[in-house]
């Protein structure tokens, strides 16, 4: 099943409906988030940083379960909270702070495992890239960073380095409204949007500008094209805007240079884009509430969904098996409560209490973000083994579900085990070869 989800500026809670049928599968209650504040964590579960009064100088991190309305966990990190990002497998999450700050925290046991200054003001986007190996942000300064996580956490490479990001793009005059990223890793594009009314495509493996567009209206919202051949910015004005990432528009284009034209007009601002490469399909939210369903090839509307009240800012794209409302029989409902510590703990609001340069117990691989060292382990075998067993009692299908889900972190956890008693037999036998080279040296 291919779920839109989406929330609101206001208290108006999360929807969630089935893409290809329109149908409302349920609805969260209590959240009103900021954009990009709204991330699916390795599709187990929803997380939302939270923003009711923008002066406020604290803010919270909530979680929902996919099969109940109310708020199950409730975080209160050190500042607010703005831009949330989870990367591919649900391992950590990253948040950007009013100050500038990044945090990164540990899901499965919330611990708060680096926080750096990265933006001079506040950070509103948040991207991995599609490797996880690289962080994308952008930031009401105008500027657009990419760290490196391996780097980030390499204390060598911060004594050694004046700085820790890869690149630093500032090529915007105004704050940073959205960002995407293709594919391909360290060689993919980046594209950006400001309120200053540009676009901006940007070379990771070259660190460079290769393109910049400007619009008509302030473009609040991307979407890219899998087949990164156009991506789709809305505007304030209310329009859908096709612009070009390798060619030139056509000479009678009536917006501009490199925008081939508008899949839309609608009454008021576009808030919001995602896309789904299953239909080719744009889902796109405005101001006023209204998501629409667009059929790219054909420029029409297939179908529109409605939130409650209030603007949508944020929108996923989420692949899921939820089952629908009336099918939570209050004994399944109660099950859930039970365990309710399937969930991930809170998230901390400070790092280690000992000194901050203490290890932290985490190892960077080369191809991604950090992983746990061989010395700890988040759930171990034994704790697995007896939540599958009470699983297995329960027997409703809410809980068949969660089931299947711990068998697969159970068979990543052993393949991560193998793969790290493989490296530790390399590593010695490394050193026994060096310390036989040395006595030979001399002899």
């Amino acid at each position: 099943m291919v779920l839109v989800v989406a929330s609101s500026s206001v208290d108006s809670g999360i929807g969630c409906w089935d893409l290809h049928t329109g149908a409302e599968q349920l609805r969260y209650k209590s959240c009103a988030s900021p954009a990009h504040g709204l991330v699916c964590v390795g599709e187990r579960f929803l997380a939302c940083s939270q923003l009711r009064d923008p002066a406020a100088t604290s803010g919270s991190v909530l979680y929902w379960s996919w099969f109940k309305p109310q708020v199950e966990v409730k975080s209160f990190p050190a500042e607010p909270i703005m831009a949330l990002a989870s990367n591919n497998e649900g391992t950590y999450i990253i948040g950007g702070g009013f100050s500038g700050d990044i945090y990164l925290w540990e899901v499965m046991s919330g611990r708060l495992l680096m926080k750096w200054h990265a933006h001079y003001r506040a950070v509103t986007c948040l991207v991995f890239s599609e490797d996880d190996s690289l962080l994308i942000s952008g930031s009401e300064d105008g500027c657009v960073r990419v760290w490196s996580l391996l780097k980030v956490f390499d204390d060598g490479w911060q004594r050694e380095s004046k700085h820790l990001y890869e690149h630093s793009f500032t090529g915007h005059n105004l704050p940073v409204t959205d960002i995407v990223i293709g594919y391909g890793g360290s060689n993919a594009i980046i594209v950006s949007s400001s309120v200053d009314r540009t676009c901006k495509v940007w070379s990771l493996s070259k660190g460079k500008l290769l393109r910049n567009i400007i619009f008509p209206s302030i473009i609040d919202a991307i979407a890219l094209d899998p087949g990164e051949h156009v991506f789709y910015g809305g505007g304030r004005d209310g329009k859908i805007y096709t612009a070009a990432l390798n060619a030139k528009s056509p000479s009678s284009s009536d917006y501009g240079l490199h925008i081939l034209g508008s899949l839309s007009n609608q009454s008021k601002s576009v808030t919001s884009l995602a896309y789904c490469s299953s239909g080719n399909l744009l889902i796109s939210g405005s101001e006023d509430g209204a998501i629409k369903v667009w059929d790219t090839r054909t420029n029409n509307i297939i179908r529109v969904l409605k939130h409650s009240k209030g603007p949508v800012n944020n929108l996923l794209i989420v692949r899921q098996q939820l089952l629908p409302t009336s099918q939570l029989n209050p004994t399944s409902q109660g099950s859930l409560r039970k365990h309710r510590s399937l969930l991930p703990p809170a998230l901390a609001k400070f790092g280690n209490s000992k000194d901050d340069d203490e290890d932290t117990g985490v190892i960077i691989g080369r191809s991604g973000p950090p992983v746990e060292s061989m010395g700890f382990s988040p759930i171990s075998s034994h704790v697995m083994d007896n939540q599958i067993t009470e699983l297995q009692q329960q027997g409703s299908a809410a809980t068949g579900m969660e089931l299947e889900r711990l068998k697969r972190d159970y068979g990543k956890s052993m393949q991560m085990q193998q793969q790290w008693r493989k490296l530790y037999d390399n590593l010695h036998q490394y050193c026994v070869n060096e310390l036989l080279d040395g006595d030979q040296t001399k002899i």
